[in-house]
């Protein structure tokens, strides 16, 4: 599924999404909860134009939460279909306050993260989910399976959107790792 219910990735008026800067931690937008949207409104619509963009402008990156792009909204993007370790891939994807209504087969994983370079960590993650939320612009609701790699990128952006970083989740130091390539959550 490419871009979001039919409307393609361009704000009201046509205006395609421009990327933003990336915030690094410990910006404050980093550990507060985003607040619930409106999909259909426009302001959300051009944001989720702008998640994109941020999102295709990194090789490596496989998804985004508004937070890391100085919104505190509900919004998060994804695209975890390149990746090495991806067995499902629902698409390029944009979600409206997306929530996490089931999780299974837990199971340790590597992730990183574009708002901390440098660094790596072992994480408990499901990887079987299923999330709800809602499509940018038509407020459609939609229904994610997601399995391996993909559910670990979801929840990680789930994980923003409650002011959680990775590292909030590392059991200990021996789970850190310094980053030796790009490829991460």
């Amino acid at each position: 599924m490419n871009g979001w219910g039919g409307v393609p990735w361009a704000a009201p008026g046509g205006r395609l999404g421009t990327p933003r800067e990336v915030l690094d931690a410990p910006h404050p937008l980093l550990s507060a909860a985003a607040e619930p949207v409106d999909p259909t409104a426009p302001e959300i619509v051009a944001a989720a134009a702008d998640l994109l963009a941020t999102l295709r402008r990194g090789p490596a990156t496989t998804g985004l939460a508004a937070p890391q792009i100085g919104l505190r909204w509900r919004l998060i993007a994804f695209d975890a279909g390149l990746h090495p370790r991806s067995r499902s891939w629902a698409g390029e994807l944009v979600l409206a306050n997306p929530r996490l209504a089931r999780a299974s087969h837990w199971d340790p994983g590597r992730e990183g993260c574009t708002s901390i370079t440098g660094l790596t960590a072992d994480v408990l993650r499901a990887t079987r989910i299923t999330v709800r939320g809602h499509l940018p612009g038509t407020g459609e609701p939609v229904t994610i399976e997601a399995d391996a790699f993909e559910a670990r990128c979801i929840q990680h952006q789930l994980d923003h959107l409650d002011g959680l970083l990775f590292l909030d989740r590392v059991p200990g130091a021996l789970s850190l790792h310094r980053r030796l390539h790009s490829c991460g959550a």
